[in-house]
Formats: C-alpha cells, sequence, structure tokens
C-alpha cells in the first residue's frame, strides 16, 4: 500500500521576470546632510533637498530600498528650511534697509 509520491520539480525558463535587487537608502546620509544645513551652511541644506528628491522619485519608481523613506523625507524638510530661512531673512534685511533708506532720504 505505499504509493510513491512524485516530488514537484520546479519549473524550466523564468516564469516572472527578474527582479534586480533594490538599490540601498540613503535615508541616513540625507538626514544628516539637512541637519548640518540647519546648523553649519545652507550648502549641505541645498544637497540633501537635492539627494532626497532623487532618492525619493527612485523609492516611488520601485529602484531603490523604500524602507529608508522616512529619513530621507526628514532630511529633505530640513533641507529646504535650511536653505529658505536664509532666503526669508536676507529678504526681509533688504526691505528693511530700503525702507530705512528711504526715509532717511525723506528726512533730509
Amino acid at each position: 500500500m505505499t504509493e510513491e509520491q512524485e516530488v514537484p520539480v520546479a519549473p524550466i525558463g523564468p516564469q516572472s521576470p527578474t527582479q534586480q535587487p533594490l538599490r540601498p537608502h540613503r535615508g541616513g546620509v540625507i538626514l544628516a546632510l539637512g541637519i548640518l544645513g540647519l546648523i553649519v551652511c545652507f550648502i549641505c541644506g541645498i544637497i540633501a533637498w537635492v539627494m532626497g528628491n532623487s532618492d525619493l522619485r527612485e523609492m516611488e519608481a520601485g529602484i531603490m530600498d523604500p524602507s529608508g523613506q522616512g529619513l530621507t523625507q526628514a532630511g529633505r524638510i530640513c533641507g529646504m528650511i535650511s536653505v529658505i530661512i536664509p532666503i526669508v531673512v536676507i529678504c526681509l534685511w533688504l526691505l528693511m534697509a530700503l525702507i530705512l533708506g528711504a526715509g532717511t532720504a525723506l528726512t533730509q
């Protein structure tokens, strides 16, 4: 009463398209650059902003490991803040200089 059981054999040839391994994320690097942009210089913030945008695009496309999406997003936002705040401060400073310059010109 012993019946021989057939062992399933894997089919030869690709059944689904081969998937390339995902590139590792750079979330930690981008977050570090974003924080450095806030503390040290805005150049690091620009780099974090650009790298964050490209990495998030690659994560959405399925090219890069999406497990670092939170770190990448946080670094990108820190980079954005580190670039936008100095621009706003410079604009306010120029506006104040124009107002004070015009005020002194009117009093003479």
